[in-house]
């Protein structure tokens, strides 16, 4: 059984600011990167929204850049996943990990959500390299080509309608034969000359060559016709899923599954705090993230410096727990 005052459970950009901030504070702190580290953005082949860096980066660098950063301070990595808390008794807080035991003070929840995947051919190969899900982070790279969106809810039109911005065309592909998009948002894209519709129709495959993609197979669902479609890029809104089943019910969720945070980024459980896209549905933006975990890592100090001595009490019988394990 390892003790540490924060554990931060995620590694991406929410995670390890949350990490630069409780370490710099003099905090031993632990990161649990889970199964991918750095989260969606080290998958992003180029990232030109990030402040600081005029000519762009790279998300893997941007990643690594952070993650040594905090390191300089005296953050730990343990590269596992979480596969068991226990928030129920207060702090200290019981978290496992497939080959160790923490015992923290304090936790970051910073997990995020995971974009829904089409599992087709090529999706995974071509991600960061024509295939996105993440119309604002990569749309500026798109000027004057011809794209995809597959989807018909709020967020498919809302990108769609944004792309606009920078693509020559924008085809939204719907599996249904009629958008799911609130009555607003369908008026406004059918008003807009760029956006054209395909109904009842999927994508089967993304194309490829020379590391970027060049196309797409298509499939009408009520003939069962396929046909290659030459594109530029394909963008996915067909929604996100919380990384928040491993919490079961010890901390409150919206109806979607999101972690609730109130302004100071406390959860439901005293002593747990949260940022990123474990509870932000509305920006996913990388910055965003970042100052939600450097949010949610001022309020942890914060709390831990008001409870100095009730929590050095409890760390004695803590202690010697440990060293009887």
């Amino acid at each position: 059984m390892q003790k540490v005052r924060v554990a931060i459970i995620g590694s991406g950009p929410a995670g390890l600011t949350a990490a630069l901030y409780t370490s710099r504070a003099q905090l031993s702190t632990v990161v649990i990167t889970g199964p991918s580290f750095g989260g969606q953005i080290a998958t992003t082949h180029d990232v030109d929204n990030f402040p600081g860096f005029p000519d762009g980066v790279e998300g893997p660098e941007l990643i690594e850049r952070m993650r040594q950063q905090a390191e300089r301070f005296g953050t730990v990595y343990d590269y596992d996943s979480v596969t068991e808390v226990d928030f129920t008794k207060g702090t200290p807080f019981y978290i496992k990990t497939y080959g160790t035991e923490y015992l923290a003070d304090a936790v970051i929840v910073t997990i995020g959500a995971s974009p829904r995947h089409l599992n087709i051919p090529g999706e995974v190969e071509y991600t960061g390299r024509g295939v996105s899900y993440c119309a604002t982070c990569d749309g500026f790279f798109f000027r004057n080509k011809n794209i995809i969106v597959v989807g018909g809810g709020d967020s498919a039109l809302q990108e769609a309608i944004f792309l606009t911005k920078f693509a020559s065309s924008v085809e939204i592909v719907h599996r249904r034969d009629e958008l799911r998009a609130s009555v607003a948002l369908q008026t406004r894209a059918f008003a807009n000359p760029k956006i054209k519709f395909t109904y009842n129709t999927v994508v089967d495959e993304i194309k490829g060559a020379d590391g970027s993609t060049t196309g797409v197979t298509l499939r009408n669902l009520k003939t069962g016709e396929t046909y290659d479609k030459p594109i530029d890029g394909v963008f996915i809104f067909i929604g996100y899923d919380p990384n928040s089943k491993l919490f079961g019910t010890q901390l409150e969720l919206d109806n979607e599954g999101y972690l609730k945070v109130d302004a100071r980024h406390n959860t439901s459980v005293e002593g747990v705090f949260a940022g990123g896209e474990i509870h932000d549905q509305m920006f996913r933006q990388a910055i965003t993230a970042s100052g939600q975990g450097a949010a949610a890592a001022i309020m942890a100090v914060k709390w831990l410096d008001d409870r100095e001595d009730q929590l050095q009490k409890l760390d004695e019988p803590a202690a010697e727990s440990a060293a009887g394990d």
